[in-house]
């Protein structure tokens, strides 16, 4: 890992700060990444539990929530090649339980759901022109899969000219190795990777 930072170094060690206003976005933590009978299961508990904590600092200082899902129509024709490519996206065909948001963390009244059919939130959803709408500039990212949904939205909200977040402890994948890669891939390129006490700070400050 020395090494591999040495090589980065004064190429790809920049950092943003936050803006003005930021939302808390939870990218697709449903039943199916935290049942061990799914084909999608990512051990995401202690993730789950972190999820939990920054959803009540961020109601309590009153940062707006957006939680996203995934979900097809029968046979996954709204999927594309993305749903022909990953034989586990069946999980969330419209009326699984897998698709659910787990009962410990589960949207209110006031919270934006977005339902996706891609890695991104942004892609074919409304989601960039709601929170530009807002006055967001800054996003607190979260959720599964690291390597997957979770970088695809990162990478977006940058595109979309929003300071991405990625808070590690609220993060999950199905192995250590592409969840530390990407994070690490993250943090140099694309977006600030901090941990979940420091996303609580931020927080609790803008």
């Amino acid at each position: 890992m020395d090494e591999l930072t040495a090589n980065y170094a004064g190429a790809f060690d920049g950092h943003l700060r936050p803006g003005r206003k930021a939302a808390l976005l939870i990218v697709d933590v449903v039943v199916a990444y935290l049942d061990p009978a799914s084909n999608l299961y990512a051990q995401a508990e202690p993730a789950l539990a972190s999820n939990e904590r920054l959803l009540a600092a961020a109601r309590a200082a009153g940062v707006p929530v957006v939680f996203t899902n995934v979900e097809y129509q029968a046979g996954g024709a709204d999927g594309g090649y993305f749903y022909r490519k990953v034989p586990a996206l069946k999980a969330f065909l419209k009326g699984s339980p897998m698709g659910a948001f787990p009962d410990t963390l589960q949207p209110d009244a006031n919270d934006i759901v977005v339902t996706k059919q891609y890695a991104s939130a942004f892609f074919g959803t409304s989601l960039a022109a709601t929170l530009h709408s807002m006055g967001v500039d800054t996003l607190f990212i979260t959720g599964f899969s690291t390597s997957g949904c979770v970088r695809a939205s990162a990478l977006d909200a940058l595109q979309y000219g929003f300071i991405p977040f990625v808070v590690k402890d609220a993060c999950a994948d199905r192995h250590p190795g592409p969840h530390e890669a990407n994070l690490f891939d993250l943090q140099a390129k694309y977006a600030e990777v901090v941990d979940e006490a420091e996303a609580l700070l931020l927080i609790g400050s803008i």
